[in-house]
């Protein structure tokens, strides 16, 4: 019996381990991060969990999108959205911003402070920019990854037309694939 009891103490010690080294990814965002329209398992980062996991990654992706969500409330909100533990954050955020006339030197400022934030934290980020909306001097003058999510209208789209369907993540994802197994290995040092 004491034999037993001491397994099941080992195997729950090696579980915990093993959650421990997980590489924690946390997709912090508005609707597009949200899923909007699509079920959740076929949300971006759901997906990306899955595509991590087939390639043999111990990782936990996190989704802390929210809809209708702009830089603003992002700030209010990054410390209670990504973890302490968190190693990657995939940051997306803007369109809303830019659809309530907000100026587009107030989205880089929030942006550019998020950024900050995240990497005092010791947190690599990748920067996405939705669409039309290109956010690739924020990431460059930040130091951090960027990726575009821009596809074509139509079967990549939700029934809104605006949002992305489950094949257009899917696409979204394999795009991002190489920056952020580069940046898992980067934490994994």
């Amino acid at each position: 019996m004491r034999r037993l009891v001491l397994a099941f103490v080992a195997l729950i010690a090696a579980s915990a381990a093993a959650h421990a080294a997980a590489i924690q990814i946390v997709a912090f965002g508005d609707s597009a991060t949200d899923g909007w329209l699509v079920a959740k398992k076929d949300a971006y980062p759901a997906q990306l969990e899955r595509a991590l996991r087939a390639k043999g990654f111990d990782v936990a992706v996190k989704n802390a999108g929210i809809s209708g969500d702009t830089t603003t409330g992002a700030l209010h909100r990054l410390d209670a959205a990504v973890d302490p533990d968190t190693d990657i954050a995939i940051v997306e955020f803007g369109t809303n911003d830019l659809r309530l006339h907000k100026p587009m030197s107030v989205v880089r400022a929030n942006l550019t402070e998020i950024i900050r934030t995240l990497r005092k934290r010791n947190i690599q980020v990748l920067l996405a920019g939705l669409g039309s909306l290109d956010l690739s001097s924020v990431a460059k003058e930040n130091g951090v990854a960027y990726a575009q999510w821009k596809l074509p209208p139509g079967k990549y789209r939700a029934r809104d037309g605006q949002h992305f369907n489950a094949q257009g993540y899917a696409i979204v994802i394999a795009r991002m694939l190489p920056d952020i197994e580069a940046m898992m290995k980067r934490v994994r040092r």
